[in-house]
């Protein structure tokens, strides 16, 4: 596909000046050089390679050797590995699936957790402080109100479906049902009890 490079190229450009902007970074980062990480995301078709240098990273769309480490996941998944407390969880639930040097991602996972994710330092040098800094507000205030439509809309999908779509049963009707299951089952006993009772008679 043609837009596999293009993206291989966002990340690798994204990646070299996260990581490789201050010496700390570049010192953390010396345990993965000569490494590589094979990305597999469910949403493309191809796969994307990750080779460690001393002092850049490198993505690749074609790579023939066998990766060191070969992560599978989906895309947004990939996004929630800069916190490095998750990835357990994501491995334990199955969202995130990991082949080979399991070091390898746990490496790289840390060297992100370290890096400053700061969107106004990025933009200063091309549009300047006051505009990055702009932008970078404009920003942050626009992913919380996504985020609060989202919740909203979560919301009011799980009301509709209990109440007014009438597609799942809510708490007191399935508690209700459960009575009357409870009931029946007793009658049942009973029955089969007396039954029981009278062929013996």
């Amino acid at each position: 596909m043609l837009f596999v490079p293009l993206i291989a190229g966002i990340i690798e450009t994204s990646l070299n000046s996260l990581l490789f902007r201050d010496r700390l970074m570049q010192s953390a980062s010396h345990r993965l050089a000569g490494k590589t990480l094979k990305l597999s995301l469910q949403e493309l078709s191809a796969s994307l390679t990750l080779v460690f240098n001393v002092n850049h990273i490198d993505v690749l769309s074609q790579w023939e050797s066998p990766a060191d480490c070969t992560l599978i996941t989906r895309l947004p998944i990939l996004f929630t590995l800069r916190d490095r407390q998750r990835l357990s969880a994501l491995l334990r639930d199955g969202d995130v699936v990991v082949e080979g040097d399991m070091q390898v991602i746990q490496q790289f996972v840390a060297l992100i957790d370290m890096a400053e994710w700061d969107l106004a330092e990025w933009l200063s040098p091309y549009i300047g402080d006051v505009a990055a800094e702009t932008l970078s507000q404009s920003v942050q205030s626009g992913a919380k109100k996504i985020k609060q439509w989202t919740n909203h809309q979560q919301n009011y999908l799980a009301q509709a479906v209990t109440e007014e779509w009438r597609l799942a049963p809510g708490k007191l009707e399935v508690l209700h049902f459960s009575d009357e299951a409870e009931i029946l089952s007793q009658q049942v006993d009973a029955l089969a009890r007396r039954v029981e009772k009278l062929e013996k008679a």
